[in-house]
């Protein structure tokens, strides 16, 4: 029997892309999801997403998703407790892995890694040193779609809140600014692609401006376009 893992699940097409590799590679078997969600606000931490949008990719990925609901402003401590928590009863239910989207930054897995050793559980990095510009192109031609939700304000302006991640969009990206967005310049919400056995149904709404970032809210909707919100 292959070990079971669970995917560290922050909704976006990164997130999406390891799970995804992690089927094709055949040595891990994917039992779950992991998410972080503010409770004050009933959104996925960081990007910024719905919840229900959340329950969605889950019923898509046909995956029960563990949901850490931490309080708004939360504390590293208090962070890492509620986190602790949902990972010991993960362990406890036979899971073994724990499945990270990272792609390059050194000291954020050396901070997963050490939380999981502590309990007992071992993390895998499958896009771990990927060419981001290559891994991009990739998770386009594979039919990944996502639609930015949160950019950093210093590093991209407006008009790239809300866009499509596609080829049009790494072509108009500034210098210096990561394809894959991996130093936070900007985060998505993956609605379609090979992981999913449907495409999510969204639509874009409004983009507020918090604390240096913009976030653009995304609507759940019927099939026929209408908005569930």
């Amino acid at each position: 029997m292959r070990p079971r893992a669970i995917v560290s699940w922050s909704t976006g097409k990164d997130s999406a892309f390891a799970l995804y590799r992690t089927r094709e590679q055949g040595k891990l078997e994917i039992a779950g999801l992991l998410s972080t969600i503010n409770a004050g606000f009933a959104r996925v931490s960081m990007h910024g997403v719905r919840e229900q949008l959340l329950d969605a990719q889950a019923m898509a990925l046909k995956l029960p998703c563990q949901k850490v609901e931490i309080p708004f402003p939360c504390s590293n401590a208090a962070y890492e407790e509620r986190l602790a928590k949902a990972l010991e009863t993960a362990r406890v239910q036979g899971i073994t892995h724990v499945v990270f989207g990272d792609l390059f930054l050194e000291d954020i897995r050396a901070y997963r890694e050490a939380q999981l050793t502590r309990l007992g559980l071992h993390a895998d990095f499958p896009l771990w040193r990927s060419d981001t510009a290559l891994l991009a192109q990739e998770m386009i031609r594979s039919g990944l779609r996502a639609i930015l939700t949160c950019v950093d304000r210093q590093k991209l302006d407006r008009s790239f809140a809300g866009r499509t991640f596609d080829q049009r969009l790494l072509r108009e990206l500034p210098s210096g600014v990561d394809p894959c967005g991996e130093n936070g310049e900007f985060h998505t919400f993956a609605y379609d692609g090979p992981m999913f056995g449907a495409a999510i149904p969204v639509t874009v709404g409004q983009t507020v401006e918090r604390e240096g970032f913009l976030f653009t809210d995304l609507l759940p909707t019927t099939q026929d376009g209408q908005s569930k919100a």
